[in-house]
């Protein structure tokens, strides 16, 4: 407990608890306030200008170039850009990106604004500085060749046969991670048709090829350090690009319509019911192009429905005379998560009614039909919920785990009870420990997802081609279980705690997937060893905890930048941020040691200090997609040849990072409501 002297000893304040009710009570209140109509909550999903870049793009595709929504995206374009000319990955990064540079860049010239404009003047200036067009990624060349300006044959060719691999074959689909799988088919499809629209002849993007585009070295990048299978897939592209060219003169021109049929089926059952593919950005925007380029009209159900999708403002944020269209939507990650907090803070009868709407609300959001990850599991009974809106295909085990916390203090509930809930959590957690994998972790979307091999094929040039088991996930599914009342010793769970223990790093901290990055993954951790029954006080636990401590910035808060993704000296580094306190602050209360009080008080001061009008201001993204290592694993950074062999450095040109807008509200009422219940202890 903190003890009075720990509680005088905050700086600045005399009233410690009363500040830190105060605080708690006006967060809840900003909260409660915006829940929706329908019971939940959503706060906006910031990430990068691709996601404009490229809808811009996709508009002059489809032949819809004079649609309101393209000036709209391309003042968003404007307000990004940074002072040097670029566009970055994540907010305040080192450096900007040369993938997003160009996808800006050409996207503001599809919409007829000149070269000499100063704004692209400055963005050509900075992408030719930086190498040019040589060091683009393969989704920006597919996006180039889309509109004419490269050459389809020097892209990596994703053959549509591969919809017929069966899921014990090597190359099968269901050997990729779920957003990978649902972006690789519709690709497919295009690149074997190799279709473009090419700009207007004033809009054409000449002085990206200084040099002449017959005088441009269009080969992939070497990448040092290659081994066997980088020289494989790249041979085997060679030889699929040589059977397109050729094929018409063979049988395999025929095996390739019924391939593309079969694929455009398969594209059309994923579909989500408002209208998306997996609940993200590049399939519902790769889906759309295939399909309309196979004949479908665009006042088809489905086209209609998914271009459509860019009107509803569950994905379209509107600011003055700027749209962003979010590449992703979390109702069900930012409700479960928000009930956690009222849990947290004890405001069950004085939110009643809002709890009581955004429960059953959860309930109904429960995955109850087979997906994709049944592939590999045909006999599991489906039971999980995914991240967006009714995305049936879909589910992931991380939402599923907190859903699971959340819905665990009603499982005795006789009202809860008559709405389902006993058989929602056992559907649930039967679910989860069948998609346990083989090491003892959980993957986010599928079990056992960790081919990698398949990274070394030049179409995976990009975030993670893969979804192995990762600490945070784990975690979270652990401490579910323990809130459900299961022992450690029950034989998943120790394989999980066995897991978590040889994934923790030398210096007692864990890697962190899905948020950033160290304190996220040393945050989950510790809550989740603590909900098990696991002894706080054990040496590892305990160095965890010095690890935070030794990290807490000077003003009392914790902060860590995405940069920590390639750079080891800032593991635990960066501007304090309410979210990541607030994972550092859980994470202390878990381990409830003594002598942690005075920095755990600090913390807490930190977060009402900041506090403003009920909420915390948070630039910073401390959400993460994808860190840009390939394998969608930790891996041990340090290697000089790192950075060349990934073509990433800390401005992670490879990574896809995400600033969701609740973090920063939510994560603080859990971190203060949990160190109140300590004081009180």
């Amino acid at each position: 407990m903190l003890d009075e002297k720990t509680q005088s000893a905050a700086p600045a304040r005399s009233n410690f608890g009363a500040q830190l009710t105060a605080a708690i009570d006006s967060a809840a209140e900003w909260i409660a306030a915006r829940q929706k109509p329908e019971g939940f909550w959503v706060g906006r999903l910031e990430s990068n200008a691709c996601m404009e870049a490229q809808w811009i793009l996709f508009l002059w595709f489809m032949g819809m170039e004079d649609s309101p929504l393209r000036p709209r995206l391309a003042q968003s374009l404007r307000d990004t850009q940074r002072d040097d000319g670029s566009w970055e990955i994540y907010h305040n990064a080192p450096a900007g990106d040369i993938n997003t540079t160009v996808e800006a860049y050409a996207a503001l010239r599809s919409c007829g604004i000149s070269k000499d404009d100063p704004a692209l003047e400055k963005a050509h200036a900075w992408i030719m500085s930086r190498g040019g067009l040589k060091n683009i990624r393969v989704f920006t060349r597919y996006w180039l060749a889309l509109i004419g300006e490269y050459p389809w044959k020097k892209t990596p060719n994703i053959p549509p046969e591969v919809i017929f691999f069966p899921n014990w074959f090597p190359f099968s689909i269901y050997n990729f991670a779920q957003w990978a799988r649902a972006t690789l088919m519709p690709i497919a499809v295009l690149s074997a048709r190799r279709p473009s629209r090419p700009l207007a002849p004033s809009n054409r993007l000449d002085e990206l090829f200084p040099e002449g585009r017959e005088r441009f070295d269009y080969a992939y990048p070497e990448k040092p350090g290659a081994d066997f299978w980088d020289g494989f897939f790249k041979a085997a592209d060679r030889v699929l690009h040589a059977l397109q060219t050729y094929g018409e003169w063979t049988g395999f021109s025929l095996a390739r319509k019924t391939a593309i049929k079969t694929a455009l089926e398969w594209i059309i059952k994923r579909q989500d019911n408002d209208g998306v593919w997996g609940g993200i950005q590049p399939p519902w925007i790769y889906s759309l192009m295939a399909l309309h380029n196979e004949g479908y009209a665009l006042d088809h159900a489905v086209l209609e429905k998914g271009v459509g999708a860019l009107d509803d403002p569950r994905w379209r944020v509107d600011v003055g005379d700027a749209t962003w269209i979010q590449a992703s939507v979390s109702p069900v990650w930012d409700t479960v998560l928000t009930l956690l907090a009222f849990d947290d803070a004890g405001l069950d009868e004085r939110y009643e009614l809002e709890i009581e709407k955004a429960v059953g609300w959860v309930l109904d959001q429960q995955v109850l039909r087979k997906g994709d990850w049944s592939e590999k599991l045909p006999d599991v009974e489906p039971g999980g919920w995914a991240f967006e809106y009714k995305n049936g295909y879909y589910p992931d085990t991380d939402d599923t785990a907190v859903a699971l916390i959340v819905l665990a203090k009603y499982k005795n509930d006789p009202k809860w009870r008559e709405r389902g809930v006993e058989t929602a959590i056992e559907r649930g957690v039967n679910w989860l420990f069948a998609m346990q994998c083989k090491n003892g972790g959980w993957g986010a979307f599928d079990k056992d997802n960790d081919k990698t091999y398949l990274t070394k094929i030049p179409f995976c040039d990009f975030g993670e081609a893969l979804d192995p088991p990762s600490v945070d996930v784990t975690a979270h599914i652990v401490e579910a279980l323990g809130k459900l009342g299961y022992s450690k010793h029950h034989p998943n769970i120790a394989r999980a705690i066995d897991y978590l223990k040889a994934e923790q790093e030398a210096d007692g901290a864990w890697f962190g997937r899905w948020g950033v990055n160290y304190i996220y993954g040393t945050g989950a951790v510790l809550p989740a060893l603590e909900a098990i029954g696991e002894d706080m006080d054990q040496p590892y636990l305990r160095k965890a905890s010095d690890w935070l401590i030794l990290h807490q910035n000077e003003d009392g808060g914790w902060g860590e930048s995405c940069a920590s993704y390639m750079d080891p000296d800032q593991m635990g580094k960066g501007a304090s941020t309410a979210s990541q306190t607030a994972w550092a602050l859980m994470a202390l209360a878990a381990a409830g040691r003594a002598d942690d009080e005075a920095a755990i008080a600090d913390g807490v001061q930190f977060l009402i200090d900041r506090q403003n009008a009920g909420t915390w201001e948070e630039p910073e993204y401390t959400g993460t997609g994808f860190p840009g290592y390939g394998v969608g694993a930790t891996i041990k950074l340090g290697d000089p040849l790192l950075a060349e062999q990934l073509k990433q450095g800390p401005e992670l040109s490879r990574a896809f990072m995400i600033n969701y807008n609740l973090y920063r509200h939510y994560f603080p009422i859990m971190a203060m409501a949990r160190v109140r219940k300590l004081m009180a202890s």
